[in-house]
């Protein structure tokens, strides 16, 4: 079976890497041969990161390659499809697969209708409000990374749905012996893009961290800005972020209720989980599906949630290596490549 993979980003994407990349050597050794052609390099997530607009002629030259691979789609069994095939068009593309009876798969971990259904330009809504609706329905599978993207592709009208969350690989997450830290690490990773959630527990932090015997240690992100609180800050690398996330703690993810969150996979509570740490996050979308409140993590709304349950879990270290225990459980038999793996490797071969 040959596929043609494509993709938003390069490795550096997180979604990419996690969604598609990842699963790159299980589909070779089941004879699913896969041509990537992804559609932004390194440069524009780099460029992205630092607060630098992508420049025109890259985008242009990015949608031409992209229209180049099309034109070849004849030469492949089945197109796997990142979300899209071109951002901010209308499916134009997706429709002439269609139309020509090539079939392609489609696969969301973030809710990217409402980027162009809730964007602030009623031209936008009104061009490209219905055009994630467009691309799930002419698909002949959907897949989704949890169910509130399952619901809206079900309600665009979409002939399949099926439900695979992001996972890790255990053999990249090897167990060790928590060491105990001289101070309780708060750890959180990410991207410069979402950091700006940490700012809904500033009050919180500040507070656990006040006497001294709590810090915040980010990874992936730029400076917060978060007086008061005193913070390591690490640079991402897929090499070193298992290591970085064996030396919290605690690992959070603070989100606010909207409808873009409710969209979120919880891939980092998955990280943290496989590294048997125990985890905090707000009780939005996909985390109270992850989390089983009390027994591998706490799931916090208010100030005094999140400091009440840093401290608990800063008091007692037996607490979190026992919740920690029990989220590397659930992660050996939900959430890893080993468990999905198999899964996709049979949608992909129902689709042929």
């Amino acid at each position: 079976m040959k596929i043609l993979l494509l993709s938003r980003y390069s490795h550096l994407g997180a979604s990419s890497r996690v969604r598609f990349y990842q699963y790159l050597p299980y589909l070779e050794a089941e004879g699913i041969h896969v041509t990537i052609a992804n559609l932004l390099e390194n440069d524009y997530l780099q460029d992205l990161y630092m607060g630098r607009r992508m420049r025109f002629y890259d985008i242009i030259g990015a949608y031409i390659r992209r229209l180049e691979y099309l034109l070849k789609s004849n030469r492949f069994d089945l197109l796997w499809l990142e979300y899209e095939i071109l951002p901010w068009l209308p499916a134009w593309a997706e429709t002439i697969l269609s139309n020509f009876g090539i079939p392609y798969v489609v696969d969301y971990d973030d809710a990217v209708f409402h980027r162009y259904n809730m964007h602030p330009s009623a031209m936008v809504r009104v061009l490209l409000g219905y055009k994630i609706d467009v691309v799930m329905r002419h698909a002949a599978l959907v897949i989704v990374g949890n169910e509130y993207l399952g619901n809206y592709a079900r309600k665009a009208g979409a002939k399949r749905v099926e439900y695979i969350p992001s996972v890790i690989d255990l053999e990249r997450y090897n167990l060790m012996v928590q060491h105990e830290n001289p101070v309780f690490r708060i750890g959180w990773i990410g991207t410069p893009v979402t950091e700006k959630y940490l700012h809904l527990i500033h009050q919180a932090l500040e507070e656990v961290c006040k006497d001294g015997n709590a810090q915040l240690v980010l990874v992936g992100s730029s400076q917060t800005g978060l007086d008061g609180v005193p913070t390591e800050i690490h640079i991402w690398s897929e090499e070193t972020e298992v290591a970085e996330i064996q030396s919290f703690d605690v690992g959070i993810m603070p989100m606010p209720d909207e409808a873009w969150a409710k969209g979120k996979c919880g891939y980092k509570l998955i990280q943290y989980m496989a590294c048997a740490r125990p985890v905090v996050a707000s009780p939005v979308g996909v985390a109270r599906q992850i989390i089983e409140d009390s027994r591998d993590g706490f799931l916090a709304t208010t100030t005094m949630d999140w400091v009440s349950a840093f401290r608990i879990l800063r008091d007692n270290q037996r607490l979190r290596e026992r919740m920690g225990k029990a989220g590397r459980i659930k992660i050996e038999r939900q959430y890893c490549t080993q468990i999905t793996a198999p899964l996709l490797v049979s949608l992909l071969m129902s689709i042929s």
